[in-house]
């Protein structure tokens, strides 16, 4: 790069992220590659995020710096990370200007951000739509000339709007020399491909998750996991995102048996607070786990946690994936022996199917935004040979699908054949994987022996028709 060449330091989290206050998941990594970065790059621009800087022990350092020295700095505060607004705190000590508060739109913010100017988007949990990212690429190039433009800017930290006159520091000569020469061993490890970059482990571990490489995607996690344990010093940071992508890579690589793959990644996630955590993607992995563990033939100990955390799940978020398998689980209950009692069986019965009629409800929300989206995109006379609305189209189809089989299997359950057979069709008519189909064929022949063994419980008998 050339030296005048400016930098921009983009403070946020990164990986899939829960913001807490609205149970919502939200891909970080899609905000930065899709929102920010590009901008950026278009610009001419240095950027640069912490999971960037290449770990040769100097990770705080080279973060330190950069909250001193970028020319800018984008601080991201979706989910309301904590290790972003402490960096943004940071920022704010010690720039008077040139600094950028973005977050998605439904942030509920902290009361002491209230003052601040935050420039929001729109995130639709794991993508961005493509209208919305060139809406926001081009308030983000007007925010970054502002920034880079005005002598001075204006300030945008309230602690030197409110302490006036406040002087921000200055490194001393001498120090600034030895940071330097750091600074330099740091980038010629990163130039020769010595030391890799958190972002780059993690990349090519999702990547190995896409081709359902699960040993080479395990691999690589527990090296991100590692690194991430090699810059914390007190050893007292876990990262949620990276803790959950290993688990699920452990119990799909199923070695060196299936069981055994299974208990390692309950171990993983134990770490992350099973018992209290308000995480959904925590909470669906363990319930997830734990089902397979019982079909497994495991215990029954393992089926009443695959509820537990399917019902925490369920209440979190009300989401059509948490629903339909919460209503798998009451009909495995009537086929155990935790609870002994006909009522008991018949109310799980019973509960089953409204559970399976809020599924349907859900996903005729989750269908209608999807289309709500797609009437946005039709407007659109650029669509020709464009990979990000292509993309955004292909993100569409895969909602579709999986949308369309979490409602038949609902329709099944509930005995609506016909409807069961014509929504079927209609995911089989999508683009899709072999092995989505197959997943969900498999589920229903499950559901389609529990019913058939327990059907007659109910005031309705349950009959499978042809």
């Amino acid at each position: 790069m050339a030296a005048n060449t400016k930098r921009c330091f983009v403070v946020m989290g990164f990986g899939v992220k829960t913001d807490y206050t609205t149970g919502r998941k939200l891909d970080l990594n899609k905000s930065y590659q899709y929102l920010i970065k590009p901008v950026l790059e278009k610009k001419g621009w240095e950027c640069i995020r912490a999971d960037e800087i290449p770990n040769t022990g100097m990770i705080d350092l080279q973060m330190y710096l950069e909250l001193l020295q970028a020319d800018v700095v984008i601080a991201d505060l979706s989910t309301t990370n904590a290790n972003a607004v402490y960096e943004l705190g940071i920022r704010h000590a010690l720039r008077p200007f040139t600094t950028i508060v973005i977050a998605e739109d439904k942030l509920v913010y902290p009361f002491d951000l209230n003052h601040i100017a935050i420039t929001k988007y729109t995130h639709l949990g794991d993508s961005i739509d493509y209208g919305e990212a060139e809406r926001f690429h081009s308030v983000l190039d007007e925010l970054l000339d502002a920034a880079a433009n005005h002598t001075p800017p204006p300030s945008d930290s309230p602690v030197y709007t409110f302490i006036s006159n406040l002087i921000p520091p200055k490194i001393q000569s001498h120090i600034d020399r030895m940071i330097s020469s750091a600074k330099t061993t740091v980038d010629a490890a990163a130039d020769d491909g010595s030391v890799k970059t958190l972002a780059l482990i993690c990349d090519e571990a999702e990547e190995a998750l896409k081709a359902k490489k699960f040993n080479e995607a395990k691999t690589l996690f527990n090296a991100a996991l590692a690194l991430k344990k090699s810059a914390d010093k007190n050893n007292i940071c876990i990262d949620p995102y990276i803790i959950q992508r290993l688990t699920l890579a452990t119990y799909k690589a199923r070695e060196p048996d299936t069981v055994t793959a299974l208990n390692d990644a309950l171990e993983l996630l134990s770490q992350l607070n099973l018992d209290h955590t308000n995480d959904p993607e925590t909470v669906a992995l363990a319930g997830s786990i734990e089902k397979k563990l019982y079909e497994n033939g495991q215990g029954e100990e393992h089926l009443k946690n695959a509820i537990l955390y399917n019902e925490r799940g369920y209440f979190l978020l009300n989401n059509r994936y948490n629903a339909i398998n919460l209503a798998y689980t009451f009909n495995c209950r009537v086929d155990s022996n935790l609870y002994a009692k006909k009522e008991d069986k018949i109310a799980d019965m019973v509960f089953a199917n409204r559970v399976r009629q809020r599924v349907l409800f859900i996903c005729n929300n989750d269908w209608a935004e999807i289309e709500k989206r797609e009437a946005g995109e039709t407007v659109r006379t650029d669509t020709a040979g464009n990979a990000d609305i292509q993309k955004q189209k292909d993100y569409n189809n895969e909602q579709k699908f999986w949308i369309l089989v979490n409602k038949a299997e609902a329709y099944f359950g509930l005995g609506r054949f016909d409807e069961y057979r014509q929504t079927v069709a209609q995911a089989q008519a999508i683009e899709h994987a072999d092995w989505m189909m197959q997943s969900f064929r498999e589920q229903v022949d499950k559901l389609q022996v529990l019913l058939e063994k327990h059907g007659s419980l109910l005031e309705e008998p349950w009959v499978y028709k042809e």
